[in-house]
């Protein structure tokens, strides 16, 4: 992709999309300001977290693109938790587990999966229940976005991805649920120029790739005193 204009074309109101990183780490930052440029409305996020007050997906946060949000944690987001307890925002608080199974299983092609994980808790009401080996298991449904924005460290022309350290957290995952998915690079390079036992995402998975420049802000500053 040469712009990203160019890399979300499609995007719309109303839209499913699953975001990539953990906090502030790995997340698809240039992908995130673009679609808050585009103005849509009404987005479920698939998301571990929303970032952080003006940055990340807290940035649609501000001109409340985002209807629902799927995601483990409220975190250093003071926007996020005010429109969620004036009902602005609809938040569907889901562990952390389960949300990284529901996007692997949606890219997998398989529709849901059973998880002890929030049996007998608020998490579990209303879902169907079974009980394998004498333990108790809710259904939760996995997920596929109409788009996935994922954050990779290199990637060839060819679309193969690799990630750097803990940036691999929910990127290679969100990866494989996109019906487009739409890829932002620190760089790219020709095809053979990555190791195959390096790659993490094939290829075969990504639709778009683009090269850009990013902040990498640090979510949290802690300092200690000696």
């Amino acid at each position: 992709m040469n712009s990203y204009e160019e890399a979300m074309a499609g995007i719309e109101s109303g839209m499913t999309v699953i975001a990539g990183g953990f906090g502030l780490c790995g997340i698809p930052e240039n992908l995130i300001a673009e679609i808050k440029r585009r103005r849509v409305k009404d987005l479920t996020v698939y998301s571990n977290n929303c970032g952080v007050d003006g940055f990340g997906l807290g940035l649609l946060l501000e001109d409340r693109q985002i209807g629902t949000i799927h995601a483990s944690y409220v975190g250093e987001n003071a926007l996020f938790e005010q429109q969620m307890l004036e009902g602005e925002i609809e938040v569907v608080l889901t562990p952390q587990g389960t949300l990284a199974e529901k996007m692997r299983a949606g890219g997998a092609g398989i529709p849901a999966f059973y998880t002890a994980t929030g049996y007998g808790t608020p998490i579990g009401e209303g879902k169907e229940v079974r009980e394998f080996g004498g333990r108790h298991y809710i259904l939760e449904e996995s997920v596929v976005g109409d788009f996935a924005i994922v954050k990779g460290w290199k990637a060839d022309r060819y679309g193969n991805v690799v990630y750097r350290d803990t940036a691999q957290n929910f990127n290679p995952l969100a990866a494989t649920a996109g019906k487009i998915t739409v890829v932002e690079v620190e760089e790219i390079v020709e095809p053979g120029e990555l190791a195959p036992d390096q790659i993490h995402t094939p290829g075969i998975y990504v639709d778009r790739i683009i090269q850009g420049n990013f902040e990498k802000r640090i979510e949290k500053r802690t300092v200690h005193q000696g």
